[in-house]
């Protein structure tokens, strides 16, 4: 009785909470220290303890990743790539210069709070959100220029909904910052602290003066990333978006949105384009926002110089909605997973 109350109420709190704010009970957890990495812990979810000198409260050193599981119609448990995951995780934490987990350990210790979260998998169009965590914790002030010798590895599980409101139907509100980056140059491909909170302001402003969902960064111009999703234009027949470099996040979505784009005939154009090319585009065509939290969220509206530019009618487009469709689809084991990202 009390695992079917629980299995209920984190259902509920995907409909009712807001996203990444309920959490499963336990998760596995692992310490570097000494050169070495211990073996895995599984401990329940509550404070952690931390030295107020640690390292990552001074000088960032954090990488995270985000990622989901999803409940098949056999009532099995699924996890979305994750093998692309674990090596993004690992590249974000060799930039940061912190101890670079093994990918064994990394998929081990996600499949095991997958393992110790099920009850907690909400049925489609909920999922279990993962997050994976690395933090430096040496206790040293004086470590501006030097990596931090002890870290700590965890990873979160949290039953979710919907990131946006509307559950993908209608179109989010897009403030364009055509002046400052979202990060810093060529630290765009980490996944970390740093870049979120670097773009926190600007999104910030952004609700409370143009009730904007967020804010996409096009420095000079040129159209990079929103401050958590990449960011794509589509019609019937194509699908363009940035080409991968340094400067923003290499999403794992976008990656499976243009797979998917390419085998239902979609032409796919990866090159840099203008925000007055976004303008002359979404006069017939559409505009999405693709992360594991957003899925493929369509744009509604455009706000650029305090002029509002509305995309369509406002709602997500017929490409945005077929892309989505199909991407979830394959996540919840409604379709074939032709591409083999289940596991």
């Amino acid at each position: 009785m009390q695992d079917v109350t629980v299995q209920k109420s984190a259902q509920a709190a995907t409909k009712t909470a807001p996203f990444g704010t309920v959490f499963s009970e336990k998760m596995p957890i692992a310490r570097f220290a000494d050169g070495r990495w211990s073996a895995v812990d599984v401990i329940p979810v509550t404070s952690l303890s931390l030295h107020p000198g640690a390292h990552v409260l001074h000088y960032s050193s954090t990488c995270f990743e985000g990622l989901k599981a999803f409940r098949m119609p056999d009532g099995s448990t699924r996890i979305f790539r994750l093998d692309r995951h674990v090596a993004r995780f690992r590249r974000s934490a060799e930039l940061l210069c912190l101890p670079v987990p093994p990918a064994e350990m990394l998929e081990q210790m996600v499949r095991q709070v997958v393992a110790l979260s099920e009850k907690d998998v909400p049925p489609p169009p909920g999922a279990l959100y993962l997050r994976p965590t690395l933090i430096g914790t040496e206790p040293n002030i004086g470590a501006a220029g030097t990596p931090p010798a002890e870290a700590l590895l965890y990873v979160l599980a949290s039953p979710v909904g919907d990131y946006f409101t509307g559950g993908g139907s209608k179109g989010v509100r897009i403030l364009i910052e055509d002046k400052e980056m979202r990060t810093t140059p060529g630290f765009g491909l980490a996944k970390t602290g740093g870049n979120y909170a670097a773009a926190l302001r600007h999104v910030a402003n952004a609700k409370k003066q143009y009730n904007a969902d967020q804010v996409l960064f096009c420095p000079g111009g040129d159209v990079q990333e929103t401050g958590a999703s990449n960011f794509f234009l589509l019609d019937n027949k194509r699908l363009l978006t940035k080409p991968l470099d340094s400067s923003f996040l290499h999403g794992v979505t976008r990656d499976s949105v243009i797979t998917l784009a390419r085998s239902l005939g979609y032409e796919v154009i990866e090159r840099n384009f203008t925000v007055d090319e976004i303008k002359d585009w979404i006069r017939t065509g559409e505009a999405a926002l693709s992360g594991t939290a957003a899925v493929l969220t369509g744009v509604g509206t455009f706000i650029h110089e305090g002029k509002e530019y509305p995309v369509g009618d406002g709602n997500v487009g017929p490409n945005t909605q077929r892309l989505r469709q199909a991407l979830v689809a394959i996540q919840t084991g409604e379709a074939e997973d032709r591409f083999g990202w289940l596991s």
